[in-house]
């Protein structure tokens, strides 16, 4: 293993209550409708679903058959309709078509709406101009939180990022805000909660006003600090490419939900198969975090180790064949099951890797993030464009590059704007527009540097009582400011001597050494100082938005004696695998246990894939 826990870490709250309360909610929702129904849901909460209510479950609640939305005419001869929906337009427009078509044929039946995790105005709004208002019920399954793992909870929000850093619409933020006040409900208060963003400071803002309409009470806290943080704080770290085995499976086969769906060339047969991926999985278990370097010595040693276990049976008498067989024989095969997958998987994980040129692309990323052969690295990138190899892969070295660099030289800028879209297609002008909107890949402006801006800004903006930049400046100066923020928190370690991946010094390992994610090194900053104290100089190199509040809100509060050293960190715009092990790394490290709380699980392709132009 690369590293061993502690023996005074705490144990983790038990978070299977979310999945009840979950599904008992939605138990509730169907019953509204006695009697048969047939169930509509939309495709992506299709797997969530599964995780919370099986199809036997289903049935007993007397749902009879169910739908995927495909927004096309429905072929159900139910009199009762149940639509489980996210709250969008389109969805309820077409649910609306449904049911103007049941009325020109002159047919009735009962329809019910079930918006999850909430429903908007809009929503209403379209079923009121559609004239269909007063013919159908609607109402909310409080779908909040998802328990991917003992210690990762999903909001399953993919959309969060894009509608809220890209669109500016904040009508998520109310949802991270009732999350929090979930997890406060049950696990009792927090001591402190730290943030940094402007998403955070309003979804901590959304929780306070919710935990004030409540009566306080006394309630044992299992939860010690929490921690909320912005995906624009740290865009880098989601752009380098993973190399723990949990982040490169997800980069390959796409972990969705918690599962992964292994196809022929993992399974060596005709079939796929899904595996559910947490720390049930032994095998899993013990090498999700490694850097994959690690993965196939271990691998090979377990499968000696089984091997051993399995000749055990040599020599045996019948009294102890028998234990064996109702003991442990399970047990194996079960094992031996999951191994033979992993092993497979990372075969294909190495050939797949082998074909990109991984490991030029691995030593490309390290030259950027550590500031040296910037020309090689944009020759690289340009050949990568002019090959047409990967689309996003081509568009993730660019915003790297951009995001290391400050910005992009204005020839190159022009340069290799001009090959990608002659690459891939003229229509991508808007996805560069979303991306500089974003400040993922932007031209560097002569003179415009980071102080000039401030004075300018200045004159403008004269905010001596709030003591800080204005939302006006954070809008203007979207710079990343990598190389100053790396310095001042050694994001990069000295490469005097060669980083033994096997055991690993601190979370750089998760990155080959090579970089310290910034949203990890952030968290382990303020929790060490327990504040912002001392970090002034890198919260304003990040246009600010950081706060630090006590979370008891006056009530009485008696903790586990664990509490203080359980952290959840909430990321608002998706986090990843890679980030997941860093802090799992350092809570080993510090005799923390970290929950990860995200929007959704993402990583450098959905990152890319979000900002499009397809998605317009």
């Amino acid at each position: 293993m690369a590293y061993d826990a502690r023996r005074d870490c705490p144990q983790l709250p038990d978070f299977s209550v979310l999945k009840r309360l979950a599904r008992d909610q939605l138990i509730y929702l169907l019953e509204q409708l006695p009697g048969k129904k047939d169930l509509f849901i939309e495709a992506d909460l299709m797997s969530p679903l599964d995780r919370i209510a099986n199809l036997s479950t289903l049935k007993q609640h007397e749902v009879d058959k169910l739908y995927k939305v495909e927004y096309k005419p429905i072929i159900s001869t139910s009199d009762q309709l149940c639509f489980l929906i996210r709250p969008r337009i389109k969805t309820v427009k077409w649910i609306c078509g449904v049911v103007n078509a049941d009325k020109t044929v002159g047919r009735f039946r009962r329809y019910k709406l079930i918006f999850a995790p909430q429903k908007f105005y809009a929503c209403e709004m379209v079923l009121e101009e559609q004239g269909i208002f007063g013919d159908v019920t609607t109402d909310e399954w409080a779908f909040y939180l998802l328990p991917l793992d003992d210690d990762i909870i999903s909001l399953e929000l993919p959309e969060f990022f894009r509608d809220n850093f890209l669109a500016g619409d904040q009508r998520w933020v109310r949802t991270a805000g009732s999350a929090l006040h979930l997890l406060h409900s049950i696990y009792g208060p927090f001591s402190k909660i730290y943030g940094i963003g402007r998403c955070s400071k309003m979804a901590y803002e959304s929780w306070r006003e919710q935990v004030e309409e409540e009566e306080n009470r006394g309630r044992q806290a299992e939860i010690g600090n929490v921690f909320l943080i912005d995906r624009d704080v740290d865009f880098v770290t989601p752009l380098c490419s993973q190399v723990v085995y949990e982040g490169l499976v997800d980069d390959t086969f796409r972990i969705k939900c918690g599962c992964v769906e292994f196809g022929p060339e993992v399974t060596s047969s005709d079939k796929s198969v899904k595996v559910m991926l947490n720390s049930q999985d032994k095998v899993f278990n013990e090498i999700r975090n490694e850097h994959f370097s690690n993965v196939f010595n271990f691998l090979s040693q377990k499968a000696k180790n089984l091997q051993m276990a399995y000749d055990k049976r040599r020599g045996m008498d019948i009294k102890q064949m028998k234990t064996f067989v109702s003991e442990e024989l399970k047990g194996l095969k079960q094992e031996h099951r999951l191994l033979s997958l992993h092993i497979s998987a990372s075969e294909s994980i190495m050939k797949k890797k082998t074909k990109q040129d991984f490991q030029e692309m691995l030593k490309t990323e390290h030259s950027l993030l550590e500031g040296f052969e910037i020309r090689e690295c944009t020759s690289f990138i340009e050949e990568h464009i002019i090959r047409q190899l990967s689309m996003i892969e081509s568009l993730r070295l660019l915003c790297l590059l951009s995001l290391t660099e400050n910005g992009l030289l204005s020839k190159d800028y022009r340069s290799l704007k001009a090959q990608y879209l002659q690459s891939y297609g003229m229509n991508h002008l808007l996805t560069f527009a979303n991306l500089k909107r974003l400040g993922l890949l932007v031209e560097q402006q002569p003179g415009e540097t980071l102080t000039v801006m401030e004075s300018k800004v200045g004159k403008l903006v004269n905010d001596k009582t709030a003591g800080k930049l204005t939302d006006a400046f954070s809008s203007l100066a979207k710079k990343s400011n990598f190389r100053a923020l790396s310095r001042k928190l050694n994001l990069v370690p000295k490469s005097d001597e060669e980083y033994n991946l096997r055991v690993p010094r601190d979370m750089a390992y998760i990155f080959s050494g090579a970089y310290i994610p910034l949203s990890c090194k952030l968290i382990e900053q303020v929790l060490e100082r327990d504040g912002w104290t001392g970090l002034e100089d890198a919260t304003k190199l990040l246009n600010g938005h950081e706060f630090c509040a006590t979370g008891t809100n006056g009530a009485d509060v008696k903790g586990k004696s664990d509490a203080p050293r359980i952290v959840l960190v909430m990321f608002l715009g998706g986090c990843t695998f890679s980030e997941i092990s860093a802090l799992r790394f350092l809570g080993k490290e510090k005799g923390y246990k970290f929950i990860v709380v995200t929007t959704a699980i993402t990583n450098s392709s959905r990152l890319i894939e979000a900002l499009l132009d397809s998605h317009m």
